[in-house]
């Protein structure tokens, strides 16, 4: 369902999900972003290399700690926002669920990946 919405947009579903956590905080360590996400640095690291390379990002290591990257949302970034407002409605309008129904799903999913986290 994503897919058409997120072509138009030249963006992947996990890079969707990286913009979605910037545009609310603006920037975010690399490990903040992998728990939120649950996606290892591993996964996220080539992923944010290309987003950086098309202007949507920038990464930059902590003067403090060099061990620490940071990703900010550049202006690019931030005018995707725009034109992605419209793709939560238009995925609950296809989905045939209420939001109620949608909020419930969501409760058993995080249930879910949390006790499959704790067997680990």
């Amino acid at each position: 369902m994503y897919r058409p919405l997120l072509d138009e947009l030249n963006l992947t579903y996990p890079q969707y999900l990286v913009l979605l956590v910037l545009w609310d905080h603006q920037e975010s360590s690399i490990k903040e972003l992998s728990q939120v996400l649950s996606l290892d640095s591993g996964t996220l690291t080539p992923m944010l290399k290309r987003m950086e390379a098309s202007g949507l990002l920038k990464r930059s290591r902590s003067m403090d700690d060099e061990r620490i990257v940071t990703v900010r949302i550049t202006e690019k970034g931030l005018e995707l926002r725009d034109r992605a407002h419209c793709i939560p409605t238009s995925l609950v309008e296809s989905s045939g669920l209420s939001l109620q129904q949608i909020d419930t799903l969501n409760d058993t999913i995080r249930t879910l990946m949390s006790s499959v986290e704790n067997h680990r």
